[in-house]
């Protein structure tokens, strides 16, 4: 996806945060569905709404109802992509204010991806934030890359 400057303002913070809009892996029109630059595990996304709502109560009707086809969506393209065996959704919002999940597939070991391992390093526990693995630019554009074609 070719953002325009425009576009770039119209995010929230918190999709900035998250490297909107070069981590862009799918576009809805109440959702966004980002690359996590840090991977917590192979896969690690975020689907940051865009609102400018800091509690979920706050959002429109209309993006609860459009948050299933997202999910749907992410299930699906990371089934294909890691093979996970969980998927945790985390509501943290605690630093970056605007509704937003981290969508973290879990699995026992590790997957491999580009020559590199990505452990889960919490497996069958919480999973361990604070060991993601960040990712450089060329990497991050490359595996937005690759998970977007099972979108």
């Amino acid at each position: 996806m070719n953002a325009t400057r425009t576009e770039v303002r119209l995010a929230n913070q918190t999709a900035v945060k998250f490297g909107y809009p070069d981590t862009v892996i799918e576009e809805l029109d109440h959702w966004l569905v980002l690359l996590r630059p840090a991977q917590v595990t192979l896969g690690s996304l975020v689907l940051v709404a865009k609102s400018e709502a800091t509690a979920y109560s706050g959002l429109p009707d209309k993006a609860f109802a459009e948050q299933a086809l997202a999910v749907r969506h992410i299930e699906t393209a990371l089934a294909r992509f890691c093979s996970y065996e969980r998927l945790n959704y985390l509501m943290l919002m605690m630093v970056d204010p605007h509704v937003h999940f981290h969508v973290i597939p879990r699995y026992c070991g590790s997957r491999e991806w580009d020559g590199a391992s990505f452990d889960d390093r919490g497996w069958p526990g919480p999973p361990e934030l604070k060991s993601a693995v960040e990712l450089k630019q060329v990497q991050v554009k490359k595996l937005c890359n690759a998970l977007q074609r099972h979108f």
